[in-house]
């Protein structure tokens, strides 16, 4: 099928002319599909801002569809050619494993910062067959894969253009190809940056170092990273530095959740005045509705948002109640959230590891099961490219007023992680779900104390932030009930892949 040509609204086509003189400056020439060889320059940097709904992720896609067409690599972080250095580069980048996932979805290949910030290192051997398959190289022979182990590798990299993943088909772990990680150390080209209203200053100063032509897409109505003091990246950019898109492209499709997120940018409205608006709507579209209680079912892959830490911990208790889940240990299913990682210094590459394969903070997990070891879990990485994972664990669960989370089992080092069937509205920032349920009554408290965030009412911030993850239905709850689950939670809809070991063992001195 030929796809449906794009038309841009003016807003749009003026963001594109701009960043086109843009990149034309920079020797890519996207009129005429011409690139010339990278030269030096100074840094570039725009932004493109708007609202939810005002076509930025439109617009991002087709300056990737042009820029492909034009010549310019795509760099994916899963494996970099040597005879790169002449070409013309770009990386498309999110902040985290969720976010990039959505545009993955659009056939946008998108990947984490992190993985742009650290580039895997591969065993000689296995680096011909990657270098064979970017089409830098004549097909290797390789003592132990078979050719039709390397057919498999072939038609896999044609099909998903990932390195791992076809070194995978070949029958291949991560472990026998990738010896390790280390941080960028030359510079690539031109990047995109999905989401860039969650960046904090020193991300943002890693990028400028790595990519010459830095182009960020952001909503400015969301929450500002925390410790930014209410301010974003691109609040001081002026001029033509900043290009804003003003129409709601997406209301194309007539959508309420949409009509509710512009709404708060009246500076008269109330909040009363918006729960009126949200029982309204629940009236004429169900892709609106008015909880009176908390669905339990949806929390396992679609956390509830709050905005405070004692209503997510009350929901979680709750959560694993109903579900009759022991205090010794999890259920498979429970969801998860990635809090970081608890390793010494000496075990940097083990951290790298991790990161690499989806485990950074705020990541959005689902407990498989016990690992091998003591204190190993298996574990469905949401939004990852290769999702199965074991890795050593810290699990910690909150209480209701009790300040020390309890510890159903532990590594002694390894990723930490917070349940996850409800999680804080700062803390979804970047991913979307098909259903989000809004927890009103913590909307109600914000209001009521008048606090206010970067000139707007934190409670509008807040219920922007939060409506805006859902894709298709929004459930706006207005009392603290919880429903009673229909079902055991499960894994058996997840990918059933054998999961690829991280192993924390003693390392030498």
């Amino acid at each position: 099928m030929t796809a449906m040509p794009v038309t841009f609204s003016a807003d749009q086509a003026a963001a594109y002319d701009s960043i086109a003189d843009h990149l034309r400056a920079a020797g890519v020439d996207l009129a005429n599909s011409l690139v010339s060889p990278p030269g030096e320059s100074g840094p570039r940097v725009l932004a493109v801002v708007g609202k939810a709904g005002s076509g930025k992720t439109l617009l991002l896609a087709e300056l990737f569809k042009a820029m492909e067409q034009a010549g310019v690599e795509i760099v994916s972080g899963d494996y970099e050619s040597r005879k790169r250095r002449t070409r013309r580069t770009l990386a498309i980048l999110a902040p985290t494993n969720k976010a990039a996932s959505v545009l993955r979805l659009r056939g946008v290949p998108a990947t984490t910062i992190h993985r742009i910030l650290y580039t895997p290192v591969y065993d000689p051997e296995y680096e011909r067959i990657a270098e064979w398959l970017v089409g830098n190289g004549e097909r290797p022979a390789i003592e132990g894969l078979s050719e039709i182990a390397l057919d498999r590798a072939a038609a896999f990299y044609k099909g998903n253009r990932s390195i791992p993943g076809a070194l995978a088909a070949a029958g291949l772990r991560g472990s026998d190809f990738i010896t390790g990680w280390k941080r960028r150390e030359e510079p690539l080209d031109i990047g995109l940056v999905d989401e860039a209203s969650m960046l904090d200053d020193r991300q943002f100063d890693d990028l400028k170092e790595i990519f010459p032509t830095l182009l960020l897409f952001g909503d400015p109505a969301q929450l500002a990273p925390v410790n930014q003091s209410g301010a974003m990246v691109f609040d001081a950019f002026k001029g033509a530095q900043k290009l804003e898109l003003h129409r709601v492209h997406r209301q194309d499709a007539d959508s309420p959740i949409l009509d509710l997120a512009h709404a708060l940018g009246d500076p008269a409205l109330e909040f009363q005045d918006f729960e009126r608006m949200v029982e309204d709507l629940a009236r004429k579209d169900d892709r609106v509705q008015l909880g009176q209680r908390v669905e339990v079912d949806l929390m396992a892959r679609s956390p509830v948002l709050v905005w405070r830490n004692a209503t997510r911990i009350r929901l979680i208790h709750a959560f694993r109640s109903v579900h009759g889940a022991p205090e010794d240990a999890l259920l498979e299913g429970e969801p998860l959230i990635c809090d970081g990682l608890e390793l010494p210094l000496k075990y940097r590459k083990k951290r790298l590891d991790l990161e690499a394969r989806g485990l950074i903070k705020g990541a959005q997990v689902i407990y498989l099961g016990p690992g091998r070891k003591p204190g190993f879990s298996r574990l469905h990485v949401i939004g990852a490219e290769d999702p199965q994972i074991s890795a050593a664990s810290i699990v910690k669960i909150e209480k209701p007023g009790e300040e020390e989370p309890f510890i159903p089992f532990a590594a002694s080092m390894g990723a930490t992680f917070l349940h996850g069937a409800a999680v804080t509205i700062h803390k979804a920032q970047g991913s979307q779900w098909d259903t989000v349920q809004v927890f009103a009554p913590d909307l109600f408290v914000a209001a009521r104390m008048g606090r206010v965030e970067a000139g707007q009412p934190l409670w509008k911030r807040l219920a922007y932030v939060a409506i805006t993850r859902a894709q298709e239905r929004l459930i706006w709850v207005v009392r603290n009930r919880l429903s009673k689950p229909q079902a055991a939670l499960r894994v058996d809809d997840l990918r059933a892949a054998s999961p690829a070991p991280l192993i924390l063992e003693a390392e030498e001195e």
